[in-house]
């Protein structure tokens, strides 16, 4: 039985509503909505009215308890773009409920501009940190980014200036669809806007400076991109480790021992699904981390303050594990072993022979492969130049599950 409805609504209110969609409002025995939605449907309501309540589950209980009435949902255009349907989705069966989609925020910018909405990123920030658009920042790339508020525009333009994207054309689209819509064109280097309505999205060109942050489209970003004291796994070394790392969409990282946190940072930058834990016992080098995190638009990346192998205790089930710092602290494999997921890859370097004679160790024993590499990097030596080595670094990587 499908008991609950799911309506988009625009700006333009009950005159952009097809029949169909009038007809479910009309009909409902309740009206769930934000204050403004209730507002712009007004004249169809003739059941009971229940605005969101803050936090959102008292409402959604509320909801779950009206089953087998006529239950209609009212959300911003598109409810399964960034909006209410996902919520939805995770209480009650989508064999339960009827979605009756609006064009979203997206589709009508893309209109606007005449940008074909399969060639654009779209980013949504509501209610998130902005840096998430910094991954996407590339010389010639379309985005559309949905912000929070009036202030998200500025914050926006803001961040473009600071990261070397100055010269970025940014378009800001206010109420789109509705009586007060309004288009602007700006550079995010003299951004200005006296007012800006709440409800608005950015369109950003990008174009950027000489000296711009652009991170690159593959494992190994610069060493001096990312904030660090010097223990940060280099670069060439970095560039392997992802790869033997074998990143698939969605999975969970523990990086112990993880310094600068380049390694899980680059992790997460593989996928926006992509999750991590970075686990480091140094607070300094923790906080450190999220400031990496966010800087490199990877916000969501877990930070655990703490030493392995007791810190890893409460985790979830890691399917990849990275072990570089403290990895010959006792237990440290052992834990990391145990807790990895059928099919998981375990990923070990070492620079010390101590934590070399135990990869070896665990070779022996769980088979894998073992790989040690050396890095030289052409430096001056008086007035000629000449190769100053790196430490070695032995790699253990192994899946487990597989025979040895």
């Amino acid at each position: 039985m499908r008991w609950l409805s799911v309506v988009g609504i625009g700006e333009d209110g009950v005159a952009g509503l097809g029949e169909h969609a009038r007809a479910v409002i009309a009909n409902a025995e309740i009206v769930f909505g934000g204050e403004r939605h209730l507002g712009l449907a007004d004249s169809l309501i003739a059941g009971e009215r229940h605005a969101w309540l803050s936090p959102l589950t008292r409402s959604l209980e509320v909801l779950a308890a009206e089953r087998g009435r006529r239950v209609c949902v009212l959300a911003s255009g598109d409810p399964f773009l960034f909006g209410i349907g996902a919520t939805l989705a995770r209480t009650v069966p989508v064999e339960e409920m009827h979605v009756v989609p609006a064009p979203s925020a997206f589709s009508l910018a893309a209109a606007r501009l005449g940008w074909p909405l399969q060639n654009v990123t779209t980013v949504s920030a509501h209610g998130r940190p902005i840096e998430l658009i910094l991954p996407h920042l590339q010389p010639g790339r379309h985005l559309l980014m949905l912000t929070s508020d009036e202030d998200g525009p500025a914050a926006i333009a803001q961040l473009l200036s600071a990261n070397g994207f100055g010269p970025s054309s940014l378009i800001l689209l206010e109420a789109l669809g509705g009586p007060d819509e309004r288009i602007s064109q700006h550079h995010a280097e003299d951004f200005a806007s006296a007012t800006v309505n709440p409800l608005n999205l950015v369109a950003i060109e990008v174009a950027a400076d000489s000296d711009a942050r652009v991170l690159i489209r593959a494992p190994g970003l610069a060493d001096d991109l990312f904030e660090h004291d010097g223990q940060i796994t280099k670069r060439e070394i970095r560039a392997l480790t992802i790869s033997s790392l074998a990143p698939k969409r969605g999975q969970l990282l523990w990086d112990i021992g993880a310094g600068a946190g380049s390694v899980a940072i680059e992790w997460m930058l593989a996928d926006p699904a992509m999750r991590a834990i970075a686990v480091e016992a140094d607070g300094e080098r923790a906080m450190r981390i999220r400031r990496n995190a966010l800087a490199f638009g990877a916000p969501d990346l877990e930070v655990v303050h703490g030493e392995a192998p007791q810190a890893l205790a409460d985790l979830s089930a890691p399917d990849a594990v990275f072990i570089g710092g403290g990895g010959s602290d006792p237990g440290v494999v052992e834990a990391a072993v145990a807790a990895l997921k059928p099919g998981g890859v375990l990923v070990a370097n070492a620079v010390t022979v101590e934590f070399e004679a135990l990869l070896l160790a665990r070779q022996a024993a769980l088979g894998g492969s073992l790989t040690r590499v050396a890095i030289a990097r052409a430096d001056p030596v008086g007035t000629m130049t000449g190769w100053r080595p790196a430490m070695p670094v032995t790699q253990w990587v192994w899946v487990k599950g597989e025979a040895p």
